[in-house]
């Protein structure tokens, strides 16, 4: 099984209209994981969710503390910072 070199922080939008953000090395299949209920209790009854945001990163490390720095927002500054990144 190949590497990926590509390391991504992404934000999911639930049904309910939190956020979820979090690490992966592929974005289509964890969001696909999310939709199925894999793998992650906080968006199994919030479902669906689908992708707003996502930054790649070359290192994991550098996409984890991207996680980290944004689930410690405040939601007003979660929306403020996705207004301001948007694709």
């Amino acid at each position: 099984m190949a590497k990926s070199d590509a390391h991504y922080f992404y934000v999911l939008q639930c049904k309910d209209g939190s956020y979820y953000g979090g690490y992966t090395t592929d974005v289509a299949r964890r969001e696909a994981e999310h939709n199925a209920g894999i793998r992650c209790k906080y968006t199994r009854n919030r479902r669906p969710v689908h992708v707003i945001h996502c930054e790649c990163f070359a290192t994991r490390s550098e996409a984890t503390k991207a996680e980290a720095a944004f689930k410690k927002l405040p939601r007003a500054k979660k929306d403020s910072y996705l207004q301001e990144n948007k694709e």
